[in-house]
């Protein structure tokens, strides 16, 4: 990620673990929406909102980055006619936090997103071509990370959306993305909006596949989010007891509860500490 986007933008995109969708016809859910206390909100001008409502969407959304809103706006794909009037739209905003671009597959156009609004890119995978070149994506100039659209990926296979089915291309982008430097990516969106065991069942899932961050669709789903990303007690207090025996044992071997501490460990310890207060 070497492209122009502000510093704090790109830090606010890798660090998020919850991402809140708010339809961009909806004007009036955009300041609710921060109020739900995810991490990042993402005013979508693309599925949720009808062909006739485009224009006006995308006004709306204009309107409120130039006042006191931030937040990242999900444009139209790149086949859409919508595409371009978008960037045009969102370019130089200072309220634009990042670009979620849908259905990308071509490492050059999303570079070239994120250089003509100024703002880093979320690049969502959503087809077998996007997959195919999902390490180039994430390496791609501009691209601050990858999210993966597992409900038209299925569609694009011709296979169901369960686990089984998607775990290779959810284990390819958090290849990718560490191949390329970049935070885990983001996991799809949970349907069930009405059962949080089913919501925490997804989120175990893709944090124990590396995946680090999750799309969201109701305001409900952001307090299970951050406590699944949130480290348990019992990590927390294995982190400060591996960094505290590392302190003490002035640059000899390590062994904390019979394990030997090296490198790796020593890095997983500060990662914990570094996520216990968020």
């Amino acid at each position: 990620m070497t492209s122009t986007a502000p510093d704090e933008h790109v830090a606010a995109v890798g660090s998020a673990r919850s991402f809140l969708f708010v339809p961009g016809d909806r004007p009036e859910r955009f300041d609710k929406a921060v109020a739900a206390g995810a991490d990042l909100v993402i005013i979508d001008l693309e599925d949720a909102v009808g062909t006739e409502h485009k224009a006006s969407a995308r006004d709306a959304a204009v309107a409120w980055l130039r006042g006191v809103g931030s937040a990242c706006v999900r444009v139209n794909a790149a086949d859409n006619p919508e595409h371009h009037a978008d960037l045009a739209a969102l370019a130089g905003l200072a309220g634009l936090v990042a670009v979620v671009l849908p259905k990308a597959s071509d490492p050059g156009a999303a570079s070239a997103v994120a250089h003509q609004v100024g703002a880093p890119v979320v690049a969502l995978v959503e087809s077998a071509a996007g997959m195919l070149r999902a390490a180039e994506i994430a390496a791609a100039d501009g691209v601050a990370r990858l999210a993966f659209g597992h409900l038209d990926y299925a569609v694009d296979l011709g296979s169901d959306n369960g686990r089984t089915a998607m775990l290779h291309a959810r284990s390819t982008l958090v290849l990718a993305s560490r191949a390329a430097g970049l935070p885990g990516p983001v996991d799809g969106v949970t349907v069930a909006l009405d059962d949080q065991g089913v919501l925490a069942d997804d989120l175990a899932h893709a944090a124990g596949l590396g995946l680090t961050g999750k799309l969201l669709i109701h305001p409900r789903q952001v307090e299970a989010t951050h406590t699944a990303y949130r480290p348990s007690p019992d990590e927390v207090a294995w982190a400060e007891k591996v960094l505290a025996a590392v302190a003490d044992s002035s640059g000899g071997a390590v062994r904390v509860d019979g394990d030997m501490v090296d490198a790796p460990v020593i890095a997983r310890a500060h990662d914990i500490l570094r996520r216990k207060d968020r």
